[in-house]
């Protein structure tokens, strides 16, 4: 029976002591005996009595915790103190470690956009159909019928608010005051993802205050978003104070280009990376002394996290995963493996430390089990309930096991100490994978004597390899590849449009031949790179690829134009040439490969027909055919990068280092 049904039966039965002299004796409640002639003192204990339910819904509605979720953008294992970060000093977050918990087996996933959808919906990126980096303009986004956390919590009787980076869409269907968030301030993705605008000429993002740009940022101006973010977050807390909140914190820091306030710049011993790193500790320094000085801090579960590991080929601007082995846009676990800590004064034991697998995933449906709710069976969540782990009362993982995915491929799963490699796994983004990674699958790691990933045990524990392929398939069956039985459907758009005016959308008839040229590529060195709109427009296009390339290497990056969801490259694949043309995200690729191994130089001809015919020719070997889904959608946003790939790779590249060598004579045509 619940509170309120057992406060509206006191009440009649109070109401019918007070107004007759007697009562019937035959039918007291809960067996208690009432005298006939109702006194004082018994009149007294049946309001003691009436209002107990009353203080207990109050009681109830107190006891749901507020739930703060900080999210860093491309932090690394080893970049604060308490993952034993040394060049910047992350004093709020050593404290935060003090006071609290360290989850030193917390899993994110490889790249942005899929890290932001499981936290927010419980499930794998690839459940949700959330596989990859959504560019400004995406049709695409998380689903509007997809249940976040924010609305779960709602339907709890929280506030909700979302300051910061959001990146699971940024068309109006999709954006966060859609998605069960009363408010949101922040930019709606990467702040990288800078685009010229029409009316300044300048290359900005946009800050959003809930569905309309307030403004346009320059990178300079970028300056102040750890700052603004942290104004934002601490004056929603002030004024939601009495009521339960969700209050989810995503910062674009540290991301690449990185801005730290004039306050921290210069500050740091390891450069302005680190600065960045400090002014973030400085934020959740702010966060968590204002719930102390409300007096929240007992009532309230800290989480702070990362999206996925450190962006390495961005070099003293990214940070560090050690001893993890990989980076950013990989499944090793230095790409998804994040620094974690929970703080809760009260609750989660000071100083302790929880070395069980867990994750983002798993946010959201602890959450509503401390709000006193529980998760549907339907739809499908991939994560469980963890407040057991924080609380002490568990050392072991409620989950079967971890799946690691890049895109809709199924990479790796973990059950234990036990890792499964099942594929070729690339270093990081813009890396290829490492021979011993290439050559050997399945490949067997244990976690707990090797932190590293490289020692391969497959051959020693055929049986621990049985049951974990057993897992795996079981999973790829059902969200994973190109024919999955669970995937639910992302959200989609018909006239999708960039949140503000720019260049790119300029009609094609005011400026027919704008783009029609290529840039002078013929100039470029490996190494460089030229800007999607300065490149060869291939959206939509048959067009060709020519170069001759002179090489020692056996595994290298050609050239490389486009990411997870859009684009196509040429490589080297231990000493046979690849052409991949990429037309979605996950397994939607195709690769050609030359039947043997060239030796250089050689003169390569890569063309997309207008039927979509893929064509590889070398030198004068017969021509190697495959067949693409479509031509290329749309312009890959990325960069056009000559001898590597410095955003989100096309392929599976298996080269681990630069380029070495010429690529010349280089053209690329459309019809």
């Amino acid at each position: 029976m619940g509170s309120a049904r057992r406060f509206a039966i006191w009440c009649a039965v109070a109401r019918s002591l007070i107004s007759s002299p007697k009562a019937t004796p035959s039918t007291p409640p809960f067996n208690m005996h009432i005298d006939h002639t109702p006194s004082v003192k018994s009149i007294l204990a049946i309001f003691a009595l009436l209002l107990a339910p009353l203080a207990a819904l109050q009681v109830a509605a107190v006891a749901k915790p507020n739930v703060v979720i900080i999210f860093i953008d491309d932090m690394g294992y080893a970049d604060i103190g308490p993952f034993s970060a040394t060049k910047q000093r992350t004093p709020n977050l050593d404290r935060m470690a003090r006071e609290g918990m360290k989850l030193t087996s917390f899993y994110a996933a490889p790249v942005c956009s899929v890290s932001r959808a499981q936290l927010l919906t419980g499930c794998y990126g690839a459940r949700v159909s959330v596989p990859g980096v959504y560019p400004p303009g995406s049709k695409h986004g998380l689903h509007p019928k997809e249940f976040t956390i924010a609305e779960r919590l709602k339907e709890r009787g929280y506030a909700t608010a979302m300051v910061g980076k959001w990146h699971v869409g940024d068309q109006s269907e999709f954006l966060p005051t859609r998605q069960g968030f009363d408010r949101y301030f922040g930019i709606p993705y990467s702040n990288d993802m800078q685009r010229k605008s029409k009316e300044t000429g300048q290359r900005v993002v946009p800050l959003m205050r809930d569905g309309k740009v307030a403004e346009l940022l320059t990178d300079e101006q970028q300056t102040r978003i750890v700052e603004r973010y942290t104004d934002e977050a601490v004056k929603f807390i002030r004024e939601k104070k009495d009521s339960p909140f969700l209050l989810y914190l995503a910062h674009n820091a540290v991301h690449t280009p990185i801005h730290p306030g004039t306050n921290f710049a210069g500050k740091s011993a390891n450069g302005r990376f680190g600065d960045w790193v400090e002014e973030t500790d400085w934020s959740v320094g702010r966060v968590l002394d204002t719930l102390r000085e409300l007096k929240l801090d007992e009532r309230t579960l800290v989480v702070f996290t990362s999206d996925n590991g450190p962006w390495a080929i961005k070099g003293a601007d990214a940070g560090s995963a050690a001893p993890l082995r990989g980076s950013k846009g990989s499944t090793w676990e230095g790409g998804v493996r994040v620094p974690t800590l929970a703080w809760w004064p009260g609750k989660i034991a000071p100083g302790s430390v929880c070395d069980a697998v867990a994750g983002t995933i798993d946010l959201l449906p602890t959450a509503v089990a401390l709000a006193g709710g529980t998760v549907p069976a339907e739809p499908v969540l991939d994560g469980r309930d963890i407040s057991p782990l924080l609380f002490g009362r568990s050392t072991q993982s409620p989950r079967e096991a971890h799946y690691y995915f890049a895109g809709y491929d199924l990479q790796a799963v973990r059950q234990g100490p036990w890792k499964l490699a099942l594929a070729a796994q690339p270093e990081g983004m813009g890396k290829g994978a490492a021979k011993d990674a290439t050559n050997q699958t399945p490949r067997l790691y244990n976690l707990e004597q090797e932190i590293g990933e490289r020692t391969n045990l497959a051959g020693k524990h055929p049986e621990v390899v049985a049951r974990l392929r057993t897992l795996a398939a079981k999973m790829e069956a059902e969200i994973g590849g190109k024919n999955p039985t669970a995937r639910r459907p992302a959200g989609e758009v018909a006239n999708p449009q960039t949140l503000y005016p720019t260049e790119s959308d300029k009609p094609a008839a005011t400026k027919p031949n704008a783009a029609a040229k290529p840039a002078a590529l013929d100039t470029l060195k490996p190494g460089d790179a030229i800007s999607s709109a300065a490149a060869p427009q291939v959206a939509g296009k048959a067009f060709t690829v020519s170069c001759t390339v002179e090489t020692t290497q056996r595994d290298a990056i050609v050239l490389a134009h486009g990411g997870l969801s859009a684009g196509y490259a040429l490589h080297l694949k231990a000493g046979r040439v690849a052409f991949v043309v990429r037309t979605g995200a996950g397994d939607s690729f195709t690769e050609v490969l030359t039947t043997s191994e060239v030796t250089t130089p050689v003169r390569i001809t890569a063309g997309l027909a207008s039927d979509a015919t893929m064509t590889l020719t070398v030198n004068d070997q017969p021509a190697v055919t495959g067949k693409s889904a479509s031509f290329i959608p749309r312009q890959p946003a990325e960069e056009f990068c000559l001898g590597h790939d410095n955003g989100m790779p096309v392929a599976a590249y298996t080269a681990k280092k630069p380029f070495k060598g010429a690529i010349t004579q280089l053209k690329i045509t459309t019809p």
